[in-house]
């Protein structure tokens, strides 16, 4: 992980299950977050801002076990190398508040062949 990320400035009150994974880089269960099922069009808002990351139609099945993406809203996420768990891996940080949101992988489909591999309670659906 880059050293220039700091602790983020979430202004949302967060659940200290949202604080472990948006503050603390941590990982929810696989199948857990009930945005696994959500199928409504809408937008999916960063937990911790209220930031916009998602539409709905850039979400897809991916078996992952987490809400998975092929594309986020432009300029809405950042990202950074996280070598931890011995492995390099490209982690997801909202743009605003700097929160963990979860990890990105090149085996996405297409038309962009990535998959935003988020923790559904870094994210907070509202339907259209």
């Amino acid at each position: 992980m880059s050293d220039d990320i700091q602790t983020p400035s979430c202004s949302l009150p967060l659940t200290p299950e949202q604080h472990r994974v948006l503050r603390e880089h941590g990982t929810e269960r696989p199948g857990s977050s009930p945005l696994n099922d959500e199928k409504r069009m809408g937008v999916y808002y960063c937990a911790g801002c209220d930031a916009p990351l998602f539409d709905s139609d850039t979400k897809y099945e991916s078996g992952s076990g987490w809400p998975s993406f092929f594309r986020p809203r432009d300029g809405m996420t950042e990202t950074t190398v996280d070598k931890t768990h011995g492995m390099t891996r490209i982690e997801v940080h909202c743009a605003q508040c700097k929160g963990h949101l979860g990890h990105v992988f090149p085996d996405g489909p297409k038309p962009t062949g990535l998959r935003f591999c988020m923790n559904g309670v870094a994210l907070r659906f509202e339907p259209s």
